[in-house]
C-alpha cells in the first residue's frame, strides 16, 4: 500500500510533484486544501477568515485524518497542516512523509508570480514577501524537518526537471 504526504511552503511544488508522482505510479491524488474546499463548498481563505484559525485548523485535522484512510494515494498537505496538533506525528505514523525543501529565494520567486491567487499574499511588496518566507520557513522548520524524508525540490520548473524529481522521489521512497 502506498500512502505519501507532501508537506512544505506554500510555492514548494506539493501539488505539482504529488500530481506528477500520483500519475506515475497509476495512484489518486488528493490535494487536502482543495478536499476541505469540496467538501465544504467554500474556499479554505472563506473558512479560515468566517471560522477563525482554530476553527480551520480542527477542521483541517478532522479532514487530514478522513483522507489518511485512503489507500493507495498522493496527499498534499497546507503548509500549515504539519505545524498543528498533532498532525506531523499522525502522517508520520499513517503513511511516508516528505518534506520537500526549497530555498527562500527560489520560493520568493514562485510566489512573486502567484501572488494574486494568494491573499495573504496579494499586498506584499517584494521585500516583505521575502520577509515573510524566511519567517514563516523558521517558525515551520522543526515540524516540517520532522517528516521521514528530505526532497530538495528546488528544481521543477519544467516537464523535464519534474520528471527527474519524480524518479528520484521514487528512489528515495523506495517505491
Amino acid at each position: 500500500m502506498i500512502r505519501v504526504f507532501l508537506i512544505g511552503y506554500m510555492g514548494a511544488g506539493k501539488t505539482t510533484l504529488g500530481k506528477a508522482l500520483a500519475r506515475r505510479l497509476s495512484v489518486p491524488f488528493v490535494d487536502l486544501d482543495w478536499y476541505i474546499e469540496e467538501r465544504f463548498h467554500k474556499t479554505v481563505g472563506e473558512l479560515f477568515a468566517g471560522r477563525g484559525e482554530k476553527a480551520f485548523r480542527e477542521l483541517e485535522k478532522k479532514m487530514l485524518h478522513e483522507v489518511a484512510e485512503f489507500e493507495d494515494v498522493i496527499i498534499s498537505t497546507g503548509g500549515g497542516t504539519p505545524c498543528f496538533f498533532d498532525n506531523m506525528d499522525f502522517m508520520n505514523k499513517v503513511g511516508k512523509t516528505v518534506f520537500l525543501k526549497v530555498h527562500p529565494d527560489v520560493l520568493f520567486g514562485r510566489l512573486r508570480v502567484a501572488k494574486q491567487q494568494r491573499p495573504i499574499l496579494r499586498e506584499k511588496t517584494d521585500e516583505e514577501l521575502k520577509d515573510f518566507i524566511v519567517r514563516a520557513l523558521e517558525e515551520r522548520k522543526p515540524f516540517y524537518t520532522r517528516a521521514k524524508h528530505v526532497f530538495d525540490a528546488d528544481e521543477l520548473d519544467n516537464r523535464r526537471q519534474i520528471k527527474k524529481a519524480v524518479e528520484q522521489l521514487l528512489l528515495l521512497l523506495q517505491i
